[in-house]
C-alpha cells in the first residue's frame, strides 16, 4: 500500500484473497521466503500489468477478491 500509495492508489484485500494468498505462501521450515514470493505472483505481478495497462486512475480504491483461480482485482463502488 505504501507504493500504491505514492500513485494514489490504496488496495484492500477480500477475506478470500488474504486466505488464498496466506495459504499459498504458507510453509513452516521456509518461513517468509514462500509469502513473499506469494504476494508477488498472485498481488504485485498482476496489480502491477492492470495499472500499466491504465484500468485504474490515481484515486482509486482497489478490491482484490478471490475467484477460486486467481485475485480478481476491481475499483471499489463508493
Amino acid at each position: 500500500n505504501m507504493r500504491l500509495g505514492e500513485q494514489d492508489l490504496q488496495l484492500t484485500l477480500a477475506d478470500d484473497g488474504l486466505n488464498a494468498v496466506t495459504s499459498a505462501g504458507y510453509d513452516a521450515v521456509y518461513g517468509a521466503r514462500p509469502l513473499k514470493r506469494a504476494i508477488q505472483r498472485l498481488v504485485e505481478n498482476p496489480l502491477a500489468n492492470q495499472i500499466l495497462a491504465g484500468k485504474f486512475a490515481p484515486g482509486a480504491e482497489i478490491i482484490g477478491e478471490w475467484d477460486g483461480e486467481q485475485l480478481v482485482f476491481t475499483e471499489s463502488a463508493l
